[in-house]
């Protein structure tokens, strides 16, 4: 899942789950009665679909990928052997089955990473562990160093006012996230005669340290990495005892990276009325990525292979997608979205996502059919009572969640079409209620090792990986012959 450098990030997960969430939670259980309206044969194809795929024989495909990956460098980030294999694998098992693979070549802005290191120099000396941010102004090999020093305002730095009383010029800033995108922390520090933004990612894990990116690339100002939590408050508690210089050498450069999306297509159904159903098979190049989002992209895998036996019952065509570069600005799947024409559009029925399935501190959480703005495309919100009432079904209580920009979802969204899908959580805390409800541990992130190497195999939570996958599945099915109530189709 890709993280937005974007105002109060982590709040969203919090926020809109009470906001949206718990009033669908309070609704889901008429849920039901509105998933038994459909035609008789839509329902036979879902139920098929959801006794067929199951976690077991998902989890081999999940095995699989997580084989690939590791003996290829450990990550699937776009162009690296371990994304390649991954795509081989999933192209393989989707022939074996019977779809014609195509590859959807393309490039996008990509970020080369040359150095990200750091170091107090004064008083005592200590490495540091930074994270450049992608599309970050370079400082001069070998680095700069200069002194540290903290907003006199708020910690979070997004205004002028916030410097008011402690001269930066020719500084280093130590500022916390949230309050604002990252892009205009560094402007403002910029503007205030700063010379490098040091950010404390400010997580419940001290050692968890998450890249950003600056969003537009073309407003990068000044040097800006972050650090964890530990090192960024060891670092306040020494400022405030006295001077504090600090080394930092943070080097990259842009360039452009060739990558492509995998499309099968079931061989019958509408094309001008296609479902689209997809998962995002990158990883960003710290973490092997197996519950962001391998599995989600083998729970596809598993969906399509189960949907083939059935094709003769499909009437609006099905098309599985796996994109690339979501973990860069969600790059493959907005290609795709604008790659296609106005007739292509008005064909899509609608978009399912599937995204970080398997959470080990999950919410069980489906999108809601708003976005952080207001109602997404006409028929989102008929997504989301289908899928919530197939999990009140199985009485599995469901949560809420915003149609944001962290996903493959997005792009269909700002285009018009209607998308809803299944996510069991990132960097989103928490809370005790919602550990009273769904279990887990309150006051932790969702997914303790999201986009770090500990997001392996064993980080995958079965239970809500099933789950999820039976949910989506069953929805596949369903508007795999009736999508009437979403579009009028």
């Amino acid at each position: 899942m890709t993280r937005l450098p974007k105002r109060n990030r982590l709040a969203i997960g919090s926020r809109a789950f009470l906001a949206a969430g718990v009033v669908l939670l309070l609704s889901g259980w008429s849920a039901p009665a509105q998933a038994a309206e459909s035609h008789k044969p839509a329902d036979k194809l879902a139920k098929q679909m959801s006794k067929a795929v199951t976690g077991e024989r998902a989890w081999r495909h999940l095995a699989a990928i997580s084989k690939a990956t590791m003996a290829n460098g450990g990550h699937r980030a776009d162009g690296s052997p371990g994304y390649e294999k991954s795509a081989e694998y999933l192209t393989r098992r989707l022939t074996a089955a019977g779809y014609e693979v195509k590859r959807q070549e393309f490039s996008f802005l990509d970020y080369a990473i040359f150095s990200e290191a750091a170091s107090v120099t004064a008083p005592e000396p200590r490495t540091l562990k930074p994270i450049i941010a992608r599309f970050s102004i370079s400082t001069p090999e070998g680095g700069l160093t200069a002194p540290v020093v903290v907003p006199s305002g708020k910690s979070t730095g997004c205004t002028a006012s916030d410097y008011a009383d402690t001269d930066v010029t020719g500084k280093i800033v130590l500022v916390d996230v949230n309050d604002c995108f990252i892009t205009q922390k560094q402007i403002v520090a910029a503007e205030v005669g700063a010379v490098a933004v040091l950010m404390n990612v400010n997580t419940p894990n001290p050692n968890l340290n998450l890249r950003y990116r600056m969003v537009p690339p073309e407003d990068a100002r000044i040097p800006i990495a972050t650090l964890n939590r530990g090192e960024a408050e060891q670092l306040k508690a020494d400022i405030a005892e006295g001077p504090v210089t600090v080394n930092v050498d943070l080097r990259g450069e842009n360039k452009m990276t060739e990558t492509y999306n995998l499309l099968a297509d079931t061989p019958t159904g509408r094309a001008d009325n296609t479902v689209v159903m997809g998962a995002h098979i990158d990883s960003v190049d710290t973490t092997p990525g197996l519950n962001d989002n391998a599995a989600a992209s083998a729970m596809l895998l598993e969906t399509a292979v189960q949907m083939a036996p059935h094709w003769k019952q499909v009437k609006n065509r099905v098309r599985f997608a796996w994109w690339a570069a979501e973990e860069k600005g969600i790059s493959g799947s907005q290609y795709y979205v604008n790659q296609l024409s106005e007739e292509e559009r008005r064909g899509t029925a609608l978009y399912l996502n599937l995204e970080m399935i398997g959470s080990p501190n999950f919410l069980r959480q489906v999108y809601n059919g708003q976005t952080p703005t207001g109602p997404g495309p006409a028929g989102s919100d008929r997504i989301s009572q289908l899928i919530s009432g197939y999990f009140a079904e199985q009485r599995l209580p469901t949560v809420g969640l915003v149609l944001d920009g962290r996903s493959d979802h997005s792009p269909f969204i700002v285009a018009g079409i209607p998308a809803g899908g299944v996510n069991a959580g990132s960097d989103a805390i928490k809370t005790p209620e919602m550990a009273a409800l769904f279990g887990g541990t309150a006051g932790e992130m969702l997914d303790p090792c999201y986009h770090q190497a500990c997001d392996t195999l064993s980080n995958v939570n079965r239970t809500i990986f099933e789950q999820n996958g039976r949910a989506m599945a069953w929805a596949a099915g369903r508007f795999a012959v009736d999508t009437s109530d979403v579009n009028g189709k």
